[in-house]
């Protein structure tokens, strides 16, 4: 059986180098702020992974980053993501992620509502913890009922540039 291969390249952003991982149909399987592809292998669901082939450019998915990059914060939006967790609610909190706009981040309570169960906050946190998908599934827009940042897995000094980006465009 062949191994699938995995496009991945490695763009220079102001929060760091940003990593994607791109299936054979062009969806993104993973992305994070990291200078080494390889580190986002592991974040992949095993029926998901592959073979990484470096490539200088993803085409659609490297131009989506960069329109966002200038300044177009939807230009993520249309690049397809495709995640697997086994679990209905997981894949459908990614998805309603998807929806929380640029400069308007919610509250886990507030993304738990959303979401369509008010009272799983934890699971609404869980789901942000196993998003693999960094910017394209956009946790970086949930913050603390506080409205203090809390975790990002890619680092606070990155979730504070995103979240600074989104509200200066």
């Amino acid at each position: 059986m062949r191994s699938t291969i995995i496009d991945s390249a490695i763009l220079d952003t102001p929060a760091g180098p940003f990593a994607i991982l791109a299936g054979p149909d062009g969806a993104v399987r993973a992305a994070g702020f990291t200078p080494d592809p390889a580190n986002l292998l592991p974040l992949i669901h095993p029926s998901l992974r592959g073979e990484l082939r470096q490539r200088p450019d993803l085409g659609p998915v490297t131009a989506a980053v960069a329109a966002y990059l200038d300044g177009e914060l939807t230009a993520i939006d249309a690049v397809p993501v495709e995640q697997h967790t086994g679990g209905a609610f997981m894949s459908h909190a990614w998805d309603v992620l998807r929806e929380v706009k640029p400069g308007q981040p919610v509250t886990y309570t507030g993304y738990a509502a959303l979401a369509g169960r008010p009272a799983a906050v934890r699971a609404a946190a869980a789901a942000c913890a196993r998003n693999a998908a960094a910017l394209f599934v956009p946790c970086h827009r949930v913050l603390r009922t506080d409205g203090t940042l809390g975790g990002y897995r890619w680092g606070l000094p990155v979730k504070e540039w995103l979240l600074g980006h989104e509200d200066r465009h």
